[in-house]
């Protein structure tokens, strides 16, 4: 049986028995990449679209009917199982895909062999010709599996600097900062990775062409902890980030811990994270140090979020209160200060309700109970709304997408843009992110607010451009006892703007809460 592989990091290829073949057809390359990422039929009319969107039905199919009698002389054997209506690759012939092969290395944890796989971008450099719906198509798929590479790069490089192999570390960082270059959190992985391995040189030449690139691409000089790194006082070992790992229902969840105090703070700021960017723009980071004068800050990436296990399904509420438990559990924490931000909102209240006895108090921030409209939810976006503002996020992805929404107060400037953006492609890709708005749109809490039986703050700023404040007002009216505060602004981001108010109201929780719900036992 011939064995026919296909390669798709960069221009695709295709192979027989470890033989390439030359197939001069470019929509030929792109029907055979369609099909074998499929993993199944596919309809003809949706092949013949993709391929030729501006001909008539008929004219499609016919096309494609030509071009798989094309591609099989060209192969010199049958490859497809077709019926009336569909066609996909034959069952009968076994096909390797390096996408697969990827995906399968990062879900096995072998990040090693995955980065092996990953050698150029998803059809780079490929386009069939008036193809623009297989060029979408590509484009989604191609920033799903360049995330996953980051990932599995970030991985590596927290991996091989705990082993002491600092020196592969330093390889697998430099790769991050190609992927990245404004990126301050990849620079220090190499930064840091470069002096363990007792590079300076090379470090203080990176260093130098950041600072430069930092100051002509965004008008900006690099932040204090860039520049702590190459304080000769500095103690490199002392600055690797400490993100660690813990396994939940078999997936494994990136969190850290920052800080003592009489409780604990679990913050969760919305619908992506990544918890060490978060610490990368000055006034997210400002906004976490303060938390950790109340008590010790616990940070952490839901499934298929950030540095955590990237999944096929998207983490709906129910998970996400059991992944906080499964954080909760790893950093020993027994009573807990839940802070749900947006999007958040809904798990931190589905734990509160589930686990109580765990939770000293609840703390709301412009969060919604239900993802969409309806009869009796005026107070947020229609599904048609919604869905077509999800379009526009997931279209725009990979820059600084909805920034003027979510914080006005930084949408002109170039360094928040940037580390918006950038924490956007760390922390998702457009078909993931898509799964995670689409399960938002549809979650529904309101049951569960009468059951909140522990302490309750929400917060909502008055003119908030992303989550209208009835939204605020409609939650705390459910809640027996919840306090609401009404703050000014128009930043749906907690630490955008004039983030004293908020933090002033969060102290001010804090310090009624009973004694019994302030520590670890």
């Amino acid at each position: 049986m011939t064995v026919f592989s296909l390669g798709t990091f960069g221009f695709p290829e295709v192979q027989a028995d470890g033989r390439p073949i030359k197939l001069a057809l470019r929509k030929g390359l792109a029907l055979l990449v369609y099909l074998a990422e499929a993993k199944g039929a596919v309809a003809r009319d949706v092949m013949a679209t993709l391929l030729w969107p501006e001909a008539d039905r008929e004219t499609g199919l016919a096309r494609l009917r030509r071009l798989l009698h094309r591609i099989e002389l060209t192969l010199g054997q049958p490859v497809f199982e077709t019926d009336r209506a569909t066609l996909r690759w034959s069952p009968a012939v076994e096909l390797k895909l390096d996408t697969h092969l990827f995906e399968s290395a990062c879900d096995r944890g072998v990040f090693e062999e995955a980065c092996r796989i990953y050698r150029g971008d998803f059809l780079a450099g490929f386009s069939p010709e008036d193809s623009s719906e297989f060029d979408d198509w590509a484009f989604f798929r191609r920033e799903a599996l360049r995330g996953r590479l980051v990932h599995a790069l970030e991985r590596l490089v927290q991996d091989r600097n705990a082993a002491g192999d600092h020196v592969g570390a330093t390889a697998h960082a430099g790769r991050l900062v190609e992927l990245d270059p404004l990126s301050e959190v990849y620079a220090r992985h190499l930064i840091r990775s470069l002096l363990l391995a007792g590079d300076r040189s090379a470090a203080e030449r990176y260093h130098a062409a950041l600072t430069q690139r930092l100051r002509d691409e965004l008008g900006v000089s690099p932040e204090a902890e860039t520049e702590a790194l190459m304080s000769p006082a500095t103690a490199p070992r002392d600055a690797i980030p400490a993100t660690r790992y813990v396994k939940g229902a078999g997936v494994h969840l990136a969190y850290q811990t920052y800080g003592s105090g009489p409780f604990d703070i679990l913050v969760m700021p919305g619908f992506v994270s990544h918890v060490e960017r978060a610490w990368e723009h000055p006034a997210s980071r400002t906004f976490l140090a303060s938390l950790m004068k109340l008590g010790r800050l616990i940070v952490f990436d839901r499934r298929g979020i950030g540095l955590s296990d990237r999944v096929g399904a998207a983490p709906g509420i129910d998970v996400t209160a059991e992944d906080i438990g499964t954080v909760l559990r790893a950093a020993d924490s027994r009573r807990v200060v839940l802070f749900g931000a947006s999007e958040c909102g809904p798990a931190c209240v589905k734990f509160a309700v589930d686990e109580p006895r765990r939770v000293a108090g609840l703390i709301l921030f412009g969060a919604l109970a239900k993802g969409c409209w309806s009869e009796d939810y005026p107070h947020a976006l229609r599904a048609s709304q919604y869905d077509a503002w999800s379009r526009h996020l997931i279209a725009q992805w990979g820059g600084p997408v909805g920034i003027e929404a979510f914080a006005p107060t930084l949408a002109n400037d170039p360094q928040a843009r940037a580390w918006w953006a950038g924490l956007l492609r760390a922390a998702s890709s457009p078909g993931g992110i898509s799964a995670v708005l689409e399960a938002f749109r549809d979650a529904d809490v309101r049951h569960l607010l009468p059951k909140i039986a522990v302490p309750t703050l929400v917060l909502h700023r008055r003119d908030d451009k992303a989550v209208r404040i009835a939204a605020g007002r409609d939650i705390a009216s459910r809640i027996k006892g919840a306090e609401f505060v009404e703050l000014d602004g128009h930043d749906h981001w907690f630490f955008a703007g004039d983030q004293q108010p908020v933090l002033d109201a969060i102290g001010r929780f804090t310090a009624t809460l009973p004694l019994e719900g302030r520590g670890r036992v």
